[in-house]
């Protein structure tokens, strides 16, 4: 699944469009003015996020004749990744004496936000060493032949995409 997820979002441009949409961009021309890309990029950039159902594309209500750009619930659901690789590249690109050029808090406190991390049901942190990779309903030899990680599905383990199905 990461590299189907890839396949879409990790095209250069891809998420900081979806990153600019978090912060209010809704219009073309405001994509161009942040990014500084170039029109035919941004446009097929779009164009993939429209059909992918990241963002949605519509006449601004204000102004017909402009088109709006919003993130669906599909692009709301990336906030999790643009907060943690703003928070990697904040900890890991910078130099320590380069002060921080934003950081994400709450709206209502202003708190800035914790580090994600993984967490397990209880809340404990998590790290690569507690993980493992389990086996799922839709694996195929094609996938185990090239994942070697993977153990065999436990029988106290759901899926859980399908378990809510």
């Amino acid at each position: 699944m990461l590299a189907r997820s890839l396949e879409l979002l990790g095209e250069w441009w891809t998420l900081l469009i979806v990153r600019d949409a978090f912060f209010g961009l809704r219009h073309f021309e405001a994509f161009q003015t942040s990014l500084g890309i170039a029109r035919n990029v941004l446009s097929t950039r779009l164009a993939k996020l429209v059909e992918a159902e990241i963002l949605t594309r519509k006449p601004d209500a204000q102004d017909g004749r402009r088109i709006e750009y919003r993130l669906t619930d599909k692009g709301r659901a990336l906030l999790p990744v643009i907060v943690a690789m703003s928070q990697w590249g904040a900890r890991h690109m910078r130099a320590p004496d380069q002060p921080l050029p934003y950081w994400f808090a709450e709206r209502a406190s202003g708190e800035r936000l914790p580090e994600l991390a993984v967490r397990a049901a209880d809340g404990r942190e998590l790290h690569a060493r507690d993980l493992t990779i389990v086996e799922g309903p839709g694996m195929t030899d094609a996938i185990r032949a090239i994942m070697p990680a993977l153990t065999r599905p436990h029988p106290a383990r759901t899926d859980p995409v399908h378990e809510a199905a």
